[in-house]
């Protein structure tokens, strides 16, 4: 009788964790497009913010999710961006290009709509290598992408960058 209750909840964490792997592959397929926006992006707490428009093109297996794009400001400064995840169970891992850095390293989970990341600057931002990034899902076409650092001066967070992309 042991072993037919060890079988069955063997079963039942099986078809439990193949149904998480749908789901998580169903959600990743959501941000598959092409997709432009506008939004903000702060190079350091200690200066203005710069409006800028960006297009990304994403794609998804069920293990991945890339975004690269390109964000202008300033009419003439163009910058290229993207961020390579890889989907390990509920980890997610990769890195972010885009910061003049250099790349940066990215880990964190999903929680709801928003894949929750920690972000390891290359080199000392604000003080630190330390900011996370969300990217968030945003109804059936829209992401949201935003990175929070830490105030040196204050010890506040800071959303250093938020950008509000369509499906196109």
């Amino acid at each position: 009788m042991r072993s037919f209750a060890q079988f069955a909840l063997a079963s039942v964490l099986l078809v439990a964790a193949g149904a998480a792997h749908a789901d998580e592959t169903k959600f990743l397929q959501s941000f598959k497009g092409n997709f432009a926006g506008k939004g903000t992006v702060q190079v350091t707490t200690d200066v203005p913010n710069v409006g800028v428009s960006c297009r990304f093109k994403s794609n998804a297996t069920s293990t991945s999710l890339s975004l690269d794009g390109n964000c202008r400001g300033l009419v003439v400064v163009s910058r290229a961006i993207s961020a390579n995840l890889k989907i390990t169970g509920a980890k997610y891992s990769g890195v972010y290009v885009g910061s003049r850095t250099g790349p940066a390293q990215l880990n964190g989970s999903r929680s709801g709509n928003a894949i929750n990341l920690g972000i390891r600057w290359a080199k000392e931002v604000n003080g630190d290598r330390k900011a996370q990034m969300t990217v968030e899902k945003r109804g059936e076409n829209g992401i949201r992408l935003t990175v929070i650092d830490t105030d040196p001066k204050t010890g506040k967070n800071v959303v250093t960058s938020r950008i509000d992309l369509t499906r196109t």
